[in-house]
């Protein structure tokens, strides 16, 4: 099992049908967020169990209140993985965006040698997780068998909330638990430059409603005696932060460890700086924390930002009117070992310390967990960089994301397990946008990526 080769031969030589195979799952409008895409959501479903039981694995559908989930099994020797991936798919309005159908995929040269998949879930994450199923279909056309005992878990609702997932997996957390967990939903570094995540941000997201009086009043024969629930909104938030950048809520930053030098050396290795990060979107100042990169402040700090905020008359042309009330969306990015729950109560008492005495603030929670780090060092993740820069031109960096996987936390409180984050995406895929693609050679060398990091586990 250690001569990888023919396995790589056989991925080389089989793109075109592994191609085939991925555009007849990108046809299925497997939007989970929409009721009227329930059935394509099961025939997606349904489509991947029939793809995983031809190359051999006991594979079948579990049903859950939402959408169904895929679990399959495959023996083999070695330590035992999970790999984890979502068929679900984003929404495609606006349709009218779209160079061509969503739901048509097709192969692209956008630029001579360079090709792109075009479509709905080619990035995220029908793409990604195929490069995985056919590594497997290779080892077993080559080998008979698998260089690992193989765990498959596919969801169908990440892209509106995975509502079932975290009871599934404690009514299902022995079958599934594994020695690691393999997750393809992330990015590379560059298109030549393959990425190891070993850091998640967490999350807290919180709406906020200011209450005043019982109607919105005359701004005229009211205005500078009676409270305004946007004034009164509007300072609380500008209150939670200083002039340097930094939240201001008692607490804010116990567990906030600094990031070690070796590693923000490193990083700044990597060429991105504020300006090349913010030029894309018309921007040039960084706003964050002063005295920090732009990829620390994205990776290793936390921040509390503001989603969007209502209040008073919104419409065409002008109302004069001292609003009943106001709100806000509010959301907070966690890191190391910050407390989602101790960051929502420090933020609704900082809140309601600034609401007057005949006012009243209501709170309404929208979802909390807690960030991810694995160690730089840690025995996997330099497997996993070994194994990647064989296959690559340039050698695997170690990253981390500003985003949150919430599955990742599922993985280690619930199933105990340690996940390794390698995907093979692009910050360009257009993911969750219209013209949504991935890279042909994304989609052929993470299969081949896929390989090695499997055959590397194996050898241990």
């Amino acid at each position: 099992m250690n001569d990888i080769a023919p396995v790589l031969e056989r991925l080389d030589g089989a793109l075109d049908d592994s191609l085939e195979r991925l555009f007849g799952l990108l046809a299925i409008p497997s939007i989970s967020t929409d009721p009227a895409y329930a059935q394509a959501c099961r025939e997606a479903a349904e489509w991947l169990v029939a793809d995983l039981r031809s190359i051999g694995f006991a594979a079948d559908l579990r049903e859950t209140p939402g959408h169904p989930m895929v679990v399959a099994h495959h023996e083999g020797e070695g330590p035992h993985v999970l790999f984890y991936g979502h068929y679900d798919v984003q929404p495609v309005d606006p349709l009218g965006l779209w160079e061509s159908d969503p739901f048509a995929p097709a192969l692209k040269e956008v630029e001579p040698g360079r090709k792109v998949i075009t479509g709905r879930g080619t990035s995220d994450d029908k793409g990604q997780l195929m490069t995985f199923v056919e590594a497997c279909r290779a080892y077993k056309a080559v080998n008979g068998k698998l260089p690992c005992r193989v765990t498959i878990l596919f969801e169908g609702e990440e892209e509106s909330g995975s509502p079932s997932l975290k009871p599934f997996l404690k009514a299902h957390a022995e079958e599934l638990k594994a020695d690691v967990a393999l997750v393809c939903d992330t990015t590379m570094w560059d298109r030549e430059t393959p990425a190891i995540c070993v850091g998640l941000r967490g999350l807290v997201g919180e709406e906020v409603k200011v209450k005043a009086a019982d109607r919105d009043l005359h701004s005229g024969f009211f205005g500078g005696v009676a409270a305004n629930p946007i004034r009164i909104l509007a300072k609380a938030l500008a209150d939670l932060h200083d002039e340097d950048g930094r939240v201001t809520i008692p607490g804010f930053y116990e567990g906030v460890e600094e990031t070690p030098p070796e590693v923000l050396e490193s990083w700044t290795k990597l060429g991105e700086t504020a300006e090349s990060m913010l030029a894309p979107m018309g921007l040039s100042v960084p706003a964050g924390e002063k005295g920090r990169s732009a990829l620390e402040l994205v990776w290793a700090r936390p921040t509390a930002e503001f989603n969007g905020i209502i209040g008073g008359y919104t419409g065409e042309g002008f109302k004069t009117v001292i609003p009943a009330e106001a709100s806000a969306k509010v959301s907070f990015r966690l890191v190391h070992e910050q407390d989602p729950d101790r960051i929502r109560e420090a933020f609704r008492a900082f809140v309601r310390e600034r609401i007057p005495a005949d006012c009243t603030v209501e709170f309404a929670p929208h979802g909390g967990s807690k960030a991810i780090q694995l160690s730089y060092d840690s025995p996997l993740v330099t497997t996993a960089q070994g194994a990647l820069s064989e296959e690559w031109d340039k050698p695997a960096v170690t990253i981390a994301m500003g985003g949150s996987i919430p599955i990742v936390g599922d993985f280690q409180a619930l199933l105990g397990m340690d996940s390794l984050l390698v995907g093979f995406g692009l910050s360009d895929d257009r993911i969750h946008s219209p013209n949504e693609k991935y890279e042909l050679s994304s989609f052929h060398k993470g299969q081949r990526s896929w390989a090695r990091i499997l055959a590397a586990l194996a050898r241990g």
